[in-house]
């Protein structure tokens, strides 16, 4: 089998293209190590995905039509293209995670690589995901999900294309049906669920083929294309201009790429991590995107801002930037065991702008456009290979904890470094009851006796912050107040407010808690106990944001049980990462078993939002305030565990209660909450 590239024709090469590419892995980049700054950054990927759809099917379809199209050639410059930098990267994550990973997070790890290395990223993470998933940040290769929706689109639309082109299917008809069809599948599947959706190769297929479809008018109606920007051209001149200039389609290009720029700012100030994504929403960097390339290099912005030589640039070491950005990020996060300061993530922009030139000029480039193709290609293949297998094995050896450099004498940190999944070590989603009280629909609530009725009754509401008082609640309930029902109804991700967003199970925020209205209304319980996680998914991100809608809720259950008493743990204690992580840090540092009352490790933020609901909310009617921080903290820090048994770590993760943690809360609180 033979491999020459140089058979395959390309498209003329297009500098605003590559400023595109800029502008796509700048607001990824920004969005990554300042997700406050830039809330939308995320759209740089749909940005991405739109250009290389319409780059490789231009290819495609010039030489269909020449006859020269092979996939030997077509793969083969994928594989150049793509393999060198995604290479580097991979084997770098491996090393550096060797010297500095834990076991669980080096399993974990090797699981990214094959995952990477197998361009399936985005199914594993798909897999992955919900709500007691590891944090994004923990997982250095997750920016991958994106390349494998790409190459699963390079295996498929060249095999589909080659078929219709073969069978003399007419091109456009094949793509604009697959992409309606892509299109449709996105729309029915954020409302059905959000991360599917988002990582689905069918839902985000019509991005990339949006890309197709331009490609498709630009080659096989370049004349109508021509023909119709002369027109409105001449139409948009007479309306504009008094005196008649020449006609040449420039007012039109330059009308297309401003509304095209118009749309990409839109979608930069106004998407979210709040609204349902891709779904509709997806329309605006992706139509931005088509109109912006469709205006032609002479258009002003493509040839004035993204034609510029820094932006170009920019544009030119956009993929190995792309992939070097998150490693660098998340295994800062790892070491800090929380996010780092805005000095370290400004460093890490400007080290991640240096290693993906570093790699652009003395890696990919000379490999992509270097000779002996068919050596290059077979030893890039086996490379691949390989390093997939290294993290194939890594992941089915545990990490390969012999790395470890900790040696602890303490047996409490011995046996804290033997768990690799606390969720499933202390069956965290039984004790939660996920599947019987938590995250299901109203009808499964009633049949699995969630509703305790006795003389007086505790509503719990809120999401998996509320359900993991519930050990709490029963234990003290058991044993001091046998009277008292207490009934549960929480969902994943679904905080007591009336905001936009899905819980865990599927149901829209506003569905959840108007369930808990309609049961509230119906049993008109004495207490109406809530909490949830601040920050979380579905919450508001402000303190004033936060209490001004919790007011609203507290607005609508005084209207249908005026006598309700509402009583409001604030945020617990949250522990950058996980709890674990800060007492293993903690060891690593000082050799010494970790304190009872811990003060390295907690993030500041939930403190400010304590302090804020505790001034706002105390005096206001019906409700009674209770600060988690007052009763798990002191001068000597927050409460890591009530014994020196791994049972007993008063956090599962970065800050829902475990067993231990909701007794001795609810505990001190009990007078506050049972007695009424």
């Amino acid at each position: 089998m033979t491999i020459n590239i140089q058979n395959l024709s390309h498209p003329k090469y297009r500098p605003d293209i590559d400023g595109l590419r800029a502008i796509a892995v700048i607001c990824v980049v920004v969005y990554h190590a300042f997700p406050n700054v830039v809330m939308s950054g995320f759209i740089g990927v749909d940005i991405f995905f739109v250009i290389s759809g319409f780059l490789i099917s231009t290819i495609i379809f010039e030489n269909l039509d020449k006859g020269t199209f092979s996939f030997t050639d077509f793969y083969a410059r994928r594989i150049k293209r793509i393999f060198p930098a995604l290479l580097l990267v991979l084997i770098a994550c491996f090393t550096y995670g060797w010297f500095s990973l834990l076991g669980y997070e080096y399993k974990q790890l090797g699981k990214q690589i094959v995952s990477g290395a197998g361009f399936i990223s985005n199914l594993v993470f798909w897999s992955e995901a919900g709500y007691f998933d590891t944090s994004a940040v923990t997982k250095p290769l997750l920016h991958l999900w994106s390349l494998g929706i790409e190459e699963q689109f390079y295996i498929v639309w060249p095999l589909l294309l080659w078929l219709a082109w073969k069978f003399k299917f007419n091109l456009f008809t094949v793509t604009i049906l697959v992409a309606i069809l892509s299109f449709i599948l996105n729309l029915y599947g954020v409302k059905q669920d959000v991360v599917a959706t988002f990582y689905s190769p069918q839902t985000r297929f019509w991005e990339l083929l949006s890309g197709s479809l331009l490609a498709w008018l630009i080659l096989y109606k370049k004349s109508t294309y021509h023909n119709s920007k002369l027109s409105f051209d001449n139409w948009l001149t007479k309306i504009n201009y008094r005196k008649k200039i020449e006609i040449n389609g420039r007012v039109l290009s330059n009308a297309i790429s401003c509304l095209g720029s118009i749309l990409l700012i839109y979608g930069i100030l106004k998407v979210n991590r709040y609204v349902n994504f891709p779904g509709k929403w997806a329309l605006v960097p992706v139509l931005g995107t088509v109109l912006i390339i469709a205006a032609g290099s002479n258009a002003w912005v493509n040839r004035t801002i993204l034609s510029n030589k820094i932006v170009v640039w920019f544009g030119l070491i956009s993929f190995p930037l792309y992939l070097w950005h998150w490693p660098l990020l998340s295994f800062a996060s790892l070491i800090e065991a929380g996010v780092p300061s805005r000095s370290v993530r400004i460093i890490i922009i400007f080290a991640s702008v240096l290693l993906a030139w570093l790699t652009y000029k003395f890696i990919e480039r000379p490999i992509r456009v270097g000779n002996h193709s068919k050596t290059t290609v077979i030893g890039l293949v086996v490379s691949m290979s390989f390093v997939g297998f290294v993290g194939y094995n890594t992941y089915a050896n545990d990490g390969l904890k012999f790395r470890n450099k900790v040696r602890s004498t303490s047996p409490f940190i011995t046996e804290l470094l033997s768990i690799d999944n606390f969720y499933d070590y202390l069956n965290y989603k039984d004790t939660i009851r996920t599947g019987v009280c938590h995250s299901v629909s109203i009808e499964s609530f009633k049949n699995n006796k969630c509703l305790d009725i006795r003389q007086k009754n505790i509503f719990i509401w809120g999401d998996s912050y509320a359900a993991s008082l519930y050990p709490g609640l029963v234990f003290v309930r058991n044993n001091e107040y046998p009277d008292i029902g207490i009934t549960q109804m929480t969902d994943g991700n679904g905080p007591p407010f009336y905001t936009p967003g899905k819980t865990d199970d599927g149901k829209t925020v506003i569905e959840a808690n108007n369930n808990r209205l309609a049961i509230v209304s119906e049993t008109k319980p004495q207490i109406i106990l809530m909490t949830w996680m601040v920050g979380g998914w579905n919450a508001p991100t402000t303190k004033e944001d936060s209490v001004l809608e919790l007011l609203k809720t507290i607005d609508r259950i005084i209207a249908v049980s005026p006598n309700s008493k509402i009583v409001i743990i604030g945020p617990f204690p949250k522990w950058g990462e996980t709890l674990k992580k800060q007492l293993i840090k903690y060891f690593n540092k000082t050799g010494l078993t970790p304190p009872t009352y811990m003060p390295t490790g907690l993030e500041s933020e939930d403190s400010d939002f304590d302090q804020f609901f505790n001034e706002k909310l105390r005096g206001t009617n019906n409700v009674k305030y209770i600060s988690a921080f007052e009763n798990m903290c002191n001068g000597n820090g927050c409460l890591t565990r009530v014994s020196d048994n791994v049972n007993a770590l008063t956090a599962v993760d970065w800050g829902h209660l475990t067993s231990s943690g909701a007794i001795i809360l609810v505990d001190k609180v009990k007078s506050l909450i049972f007695q009424f």
